[in-house]
């Protein structure tokens, strides 16, 4: 007997019998840049389709993206150099736009999961995720900012918690903090492998929020390396993560698979800006077929181990999925 394997790929609908993997709107969180002011929608220059939007535009994007299925988004912060100082004390002022942004819409739409970024730079006059002395990342005195931070945007109404830093400890200095305040329900997804990558590049547009010198080799992880992903996740799990993220995702799905295979906690990936930006520019050229590509990339990400994708294809798939 000779066997066939192509008996199982004859036709869609045979195809769609055997699929192993599938993504569905409900595995996707949607990150959205939030502005001072109002009714703004200004593109990013770097990411094709993409928006800064002031919170009057963003809750109308976030009511035409329920329509389609989507559930969760992540908002960042996009703040003037004329705000940032190098504490990142805006960060935590209950009258600044971000906080009082991520209330409303929360007020409007209770039933999203909201999320938000942990970490400096938005904030920071230095650019970098910590507090800086003397050319370096000072680690523990940063901990004080982002639990402050971590606080107010619990307050605001967030679900789940994005610390993005990577600084030692902040896990668990954040998880007690929020259970010392009675924010014992507010999640943490922890950016464990966030790697010092060279496709962040269109998202440091979108904030403005690129390093003012150096680079941040000293607290993301170097990309040669899959070992030191599982030293951040061990201690995350043992710090009080909910979730543990990959960041990137395209290039680190074997790290992705690793933490999968490792952890029962859910694992979640970012497709992260420089990803999203090379298929729009290739489909730009004629170069690539962009909703093929983008469903093959999610598909794969998903099939990598992944439970929870950040992708700003969100809304596209969900539109392609109608």
């Amino acid at each position: 007997m000779q066997r066939r394997p192509r008996r199982n790929r004859k036709s869609q609908a045979v195809r769609e019998l055997v699929e192993e993997t599938s993504v569905s709107v409900k595995d996707l969180i949607f990150p959205l840049f939030l502005v001072d002011g109002n009714k703004k929608k200004i593109e990013v220059g770097s990411m094709p389709g993409i928006y800064r939007y002031s919170v009057d535009t963003m809750l109308s994007e976030i009511e035409s993206c329920l329509k389609l299925g989507i559930k969760s988004f992540d908002v960042f912060p996009a703040y003037p150099e004329s705000l940032k100082d190098s504490q990142a004390s805006e960060s935590y002022n209950p009258e600044t736009f971000y906080l009082k942004g991520l209330r409303e819409i929360k007020k409007q739409f209770p039933e999203i999961c909201l999320m938000s970024d942990v970490a400096m730079d938005p904030y920071s006059s230095d650019g970098h995720d910590g507090i800086v002395k003397d050319g370096k990342i000072l680690n523990d005195e940063t901990l004080q900012v982002l639990g402050r931070m971590s606080l107010a945007q619990a307050d605001a109404g967030v679900d789940i918690l994005g610390p993005s830093d990577m600084m030692d400890g902040r896990v668990g200095f954040i998880r007690d903090l929020l259970d010392e305040h009675d924010f014992k329900d507010t999640s943490i997804m922890s950016y464990t492998a966030k790697y010092a990558s060279a496709f962040y590049g269109p998202f440091r547009d979108a904030l403005d929020s690129a390093p003012k010198f150096g680079d941040k080799k000293t607290y993301q992880m170097d990309y040669s390396n899959t070992k030191d992903a599982l030293i951040e996740a061990d201690l995350d799990v043992e710090e009080g993560a909910d979730f543990l993220m990959v960041k990137p995702a395209l290039s680190y799905l074997d790290i992705i698979k690793l933490l999968n295979d490792n952890y029962s906690l859910p694992i979640a990936a970012y497709n992260v800006s420089g990803e999203y930006s090379m298929v729009k520019a290739s489909a730009a050229n004629g170069w690539i077929e962009s909703n093929r590509a983008m469903v093959e990339i999610l598909t794969s990400i998903k099939r990598s181990g992944a439970k929870i994708i950040l992708t700003y294809f969100a809304k596209e798939f969900a539109e392609l999925s109608q």
